[in-house]
């Protein structure tokens, strides 16, 4: 479903949906002035176009004892294909993302960690790949994300 086929009912009734995946339709109807049929039409709509692809919950991680949060740039050796580069970084679990990317570095890798200490075991583990050939991480201080509360 291309952009232009999107109303500003549907962009208005997906912000609200992103404020809070478990509002109600009727809330939502409410809110962009048309009927909970309607709403729930669009929503389904949305879904089937795959222009909604789930609903989620926001978690604090630091919370559950993953408060380290950063992000690594790997290098790989030039025979190194995508599958591999991903395939290298998703068999662990502080991964949260992997992005291949054009140009140096090869990928970018987001990463939780408890403490510093495992910061530094899962970027050595990464290291022990032989198909990485040089690291650079980058330690998140503080982050925004569109469509996320911020903690007070």
């Amino acid at each position: 479903m291309a952009e232009e086929l999107l109303d500003a009912t549907d962009h208005e009734i997906i912000a609200l949906l992103r404020e809070d995946a478990r509002r109600t339709f009727s809330d939502i109807a409410t809110r962009v002035s048309l009927s909970t049929a309607a709403v729930k039409r669009r929503v389904d709509r949305l879904r089937e176009k795959g222009v909604i692809t789930g609903f989620t919950v926001q978690v604090d991680h630091a919370k559950l004892g993953w408060g380290i949060e950063a992000f690594a740039q790997l290098r790989f050796f030039g025979s190194t294909n995508v599958a591999e580069i991903v395939e290298t970084t998703t068999r662990i679990p502080e991964a949260q993302a992997v992005f291949t990317i054009a140009g140096d570095p090869d990928a970018v890798v987001w990463l939780r960690s408890r403490d510093m200490a495992h910061l530094q075991r899962t970027i050595d583990e990464l290291r022990r790949s032989h198909r990485i050939t040089s690291t650079r991480t980058l330690i998140v201080l503080d982050s925004w994300v569109r469509g996320e509360d911020r903690p007070e």
